[in-house]
């Protein structure tokens, strides 16, 4: 694992090569951008004051157009966290797939070490068979 110069602990390979494809996209910055901002309390606050502004101040009848505001908006937001669970999935199964090969490296290490302790308990004790005791 490395450690990113931003941040003092380690973090995954994979950690830091998904980040470093978002950072060189802009369209997926734009993305984390709104999608961190529309997840955020001060993103409820604004709307709150902003339609509670327009309901009391601006429109006498704030409805019709309040409902297709907040239906546009809502097909955004939708898309922000579909876009969002998408990249999660996106890199859970990166992360998936290296763990599956460090592992598969590590048994593969694991198997060839064994098979070496084997052959040299082997020839250990054919050596200590073969030899008498003096």
């Amino acid at each position: 694992m490395q450690t990113t110069p931003s941040e003092s602990r380690p973090q995954h390979p994979v950690v830091i090569s998904h980040k470093a494809q978002r950072a060189a996209d802009l369209q997926l910055r734009i993305a984390d951008a709104i999608t961190a901002f529309a997840g955020s309390m001060p993103f409820v606050y604004i709307h709150a004051a902003l339609f509670g502004i327009w309901m009391l101040f601006v429109e006498s009848d704030p409805w019709p157009k309040l409902t297709l505001v907040v239906s546009l908006e809502a097909i955004f937001l939708s898309t922000f966290v579909m876009i969002g669970q998408n990249r999660q999935s996106a890199f859970q199964q990166a992360k998936a797939d290296h763990d599956f090969n460090e592992q598969e490296l590590e048994l593969k290490t694991n198997t060839d070490l064994t098979r070496a302790i084997h052959t040299l308990t082997m020839e250990l004790h054919r050596r200590l068979l073969d030899k008498p005791a003096q």
